[in-house]
């Protein structure tokens, strides 16, 4: 087993640049606390530091290290606040992993529902599909929003429910997206300037299909894996973009954009992935029961 307090001296060591000021800062023996660094190498079987001037500097299995230790006592120092506040009753606390690729835009849409509820604490985090649901598995994670169902594993224990097939339409500035270009729709993107989701979406390959069928061969000028950098850039004249119906709403808020077409026969799904636990949790409920017809 890991010595939590040995880590610990090691991170206040490194934090204060030398075993000095981290004495200081602890109130202890520089020898104590160079033993207890000591026993930490030993049992990690590398060394973490070595001299530097008048202090210490990471090797590059002490950076390895440091990091872990850095995320470890960061969160340690949130724990406090957070019994405090759960144990008055007073945070709904709502942890959602997005996966790469989906629509910003669509999500936010999707858990609009519970934005208003008192004293909420949204945690978002964004990244690969695996890593979403094993965290989710672990009960790091309420809710996990993709683009694509969780596959078949009886040992997560997750179930799959698609909350969103929604078609897909195209946007722009006003300079790129007038009545002209309107009525030439979609002929007109083999014209303007487009931007795209990036490969990590799951609406790429259908994108790509679509032109493809429609005899298109847009100039793709940039690639986003945020469908809201996708409208911010937009919106800013550099091109024009799709974005599922679900999340145009949000886009009718940025001034400049305009409605250029739809692009008949493209859907975006959106699924949302649960533990068993999660699916007692009151605002995945609410998040649920809001999405379905």
């Amino acid at each position: 087993m890991l010595n939590y307090r040995h880590l610990h001296y090691f991170w206040v060591v490194t934090k204060e640049g030398g075993f000095a000021r981290a004495a200081e800062r602890l109130d202890m023996a520089i020898q104590t606390i160079s033993a207890q660094v000591r026993e930490l190498e030993k049992s990690l079987g590398h060394q973490l530091l070595k001299p530097s001037g008048r202090g210490v500097t990471l090797t590059e299995a002490g950076q390895a290290a440091f990091a872990r230790a850095e995320e470890i006592f960061q969160l340690g120092q949130s724990i406090p606040d957070e019994v405090r506040e759960a144990a008055n009753g007073k945070v709904a606390r709502l942890a959602v992993g997005l996966s790469d690729g989906i629509s910003k835009l669509a999500a936010h849409a999707l858990l609009e529902p519970v934005l208003s509820t008192p004293n909420l604490r949204l945690v978002c985090h964004e990244g690969e599909f695996e890593q979403l649901l094993s965290e989710l598995a672990l009960h790091h994670l309420d809710l996990v929003l993709a683009g694509q169902a969780a596959p078949r594993n009886p040992n997560l224990r997750l179930t799959s429910e698609r909350l969103v097939d929604s078609p897909v339409d195209w946007y722009g500035p006003a300079r790129l997206a007038g009545k002209a270009e309107r009525d030439r729709f979609p002929q007109c993107l083999n014209d303007l300037p487009v931007l795209m989701p990036t490969g990590h979406s799951a609406l790429r390959p259908t994108l790509d299909h679509w032109f493809e069928t429609q005899g298109l061969r847009p100039r793709i000028v940039g690639e986003f894996e945020d469908s809201a950098l996708l409208a911010v850039f937009s919106a800013r004249g550099l091109g024009v973009f799709p974005v599922s119906r679900l999340g145009a709403e949000d886009v009718g808020l940025m001034r400049g954009l305009r409605f250029l077409g739809c692009s008949d026969g493209v859907k975006e799904e959106i699924h949302a992935i649960r533990s068993r636990r999660g699916q007692h949790h009151p605002l995945v409920t609410k998040v649920m029961t809001a999405a379905r017809p």
